[in-house]
């Protein structure tokens, strides 16, 4: 084989080798993979089960979500507007002041999965600001859209009211 023979035949393999990555050797991440890391929380409503929405947490909540690759979450959310406290130590409020302060906000810890063919989110709540609800579990439909998380459907086991919410992907 003459030289001009090897390097056009090292171009082809060089060529070919180039567009794998975008077709064969460059795999769909699984919906979990693509839900492992932190999102901001952008809006948030229920609806109970007369269809009576409201926006628990006002019209521009603050929140987040974090999901990690091991399978635990944490999930924070409230008001924006929250009154403050006449102290910031815990144990030197009332507990009405406190409690009342508690209404507008959320914070859940446990693990998560994904139903891939559901496309579903499953929570199990291990602990929570509202003891209620651990030990439950919450399902969510998930619409994933560029760096925008829509978890919709997901049914409180404790209320009835459906959770509608919108995360956007912390970069």
């Amino acid at each position: 084989m003459n030289r001009r023979s090897i390097l056009s035949i090292s171009a082809v393999t060089a060529l070919g080798l180039a567009v794998l990555p975008s077709s064969a050797v460059a795999q769909q991440k699984s919906l979990k993979e693509q839900l492992v890391g932190t999102w901001n929380l952008i809006s948030t409503q229920t609806a109970d089960p007369s269809g009576n929405k409201r926006f628990p947490y006002g019209t521009s909540p603050r929140g987040i979500l974090i999901l990690d690759a091991n399978g635990r979450y944490a999930a924070v959310q409230g008001r924006p507007d929250r009154p403050m406290l006449k102290s910031a130590l815990r144990l030197q409020v009332s507990k009405e002041d406190l409690g009342a302060a508690a209404l507008d906000f959320a914070a859940q810890f446990g693990t998560w999965s994904v139903n891939e063919a559901d496309k579903a989110l499953i929570r199990r709540l291990d602990g929570v600001l509202i003891p209620n609800f651990e030990g439950t579990e919450a399902k969510a439909n998930i619409s994933l859209t560029g760096d925008d998380l829509r978890l919709t459907g997901e049914v409180s086991s404790v209320t009835g009211d459906r959770i509608d919410a919108v995360y956007r992907r912390i970069k």
